[in-house]
């Protein structure tokens, strides 16, 4: 699904509503005013509601005759959607939100280059050196681009395990790569080329055990890099209402 982040009044609107949601400001079950919104924001009601639209379809808030808008249960929300891994960091979750896609990285990862490394191809082992080498291209670049080199690794990594199930797990993590990248690289973090090579010429080498120990080392690189970035204050909450 796309992302409404940073887009004029509506996109700005649909982010400051999103907050709010995973704030818990607005919470679970809670009847949302519309008209009492659209005079806070100084928006018509006609725009307050192309924002909720937007919302539905993340799965934050549902509509009900006689109870009209509300907040849906947290059960029911797209906690994999783009936009809402970002409003979940900056209404202040990401350490439970990094925790939960560090552990989940834990239990797939390793494995996944296990597997890679017993399977995989010559097409697969091209494709992770040049999205190693598409990382070092990076180097200076903005934190989108760095991103983007990286999870087109993790990418390759998984469909090198010839694993159908598994190549598609990259739903689970995408969202989440892609913020956690963000932030690190926006805070000079450690050159992560040398770290994703080993674990590359492990799979190249067809050797699982390799494979499997470096990509633990690199998870525990990738860890401290986060705590570094978080620490460092690199988090971007945001505004709080539409300009």
């Amino acid at each position: 699904m796309a992302a409404y982040s940073e887009r004029g009044v509506h996109g700005q609107t649909v982010q400051l509503l999103g907050e709010r949601v995973l704030s818990g400001r607005l919470a679970e079950g809670e009847t949302i005013d519309l008209a009492v919104l659209s005079g806070e924001l100084d928006l018509s009601l006609t725009a307050i509601r192309e924002a909720i639209r937007v919302l539905a379809a993340k799965g934050l808030v549902g509509s009900r005759q006689r109870k009209g808008t509300f907040v849906r249960p947290r059960a029911d929300w797209n906690l994999l959607d783009p936009d809402v891994v970002k409003w979940q960091i900056a209404a202040g979750a990401g350490d439970t939100f990094f925790r939960n896609l560090a552990e989940l990285r834990g239990a797939l990862e390793p494995t996944a280059a296990r597997l890679a490394a017993a399977r995989r191809t010559g097409r697969d082992v091209e494709e992770l050196r040049a999205a190693v080498r598409a990382m070092a291209d990076t180097r200076g670049s903005p934190p989108e681009e760095a991103a983007a080199a990286d999870l087109r690794w993790h990418r390759a990594l998984l469909a090198a395990t010839g694993n159908e199930l598994y190549t598609r797990t990259d739903i689970f993590l995408a969202a989440g790569l892609v913020e956690r990248d963000r932030l690190v690289h926006a805070a000079d973090p450690r050159d992560p080329v040398p770290s994703h090579t080993r674990v590359t010429e492990a799979v190249a080498a067809g050797d699982p055990a390799a494979a499997e120990s470096t990509m633990r080392a690199l998870l525990d690189q990738a860890e401290e890099d986060l705590f570094r970035a978080t620490d460092e204050g690199a988090h971007d909450d945001g505004p709080e209402r539409p300009a």
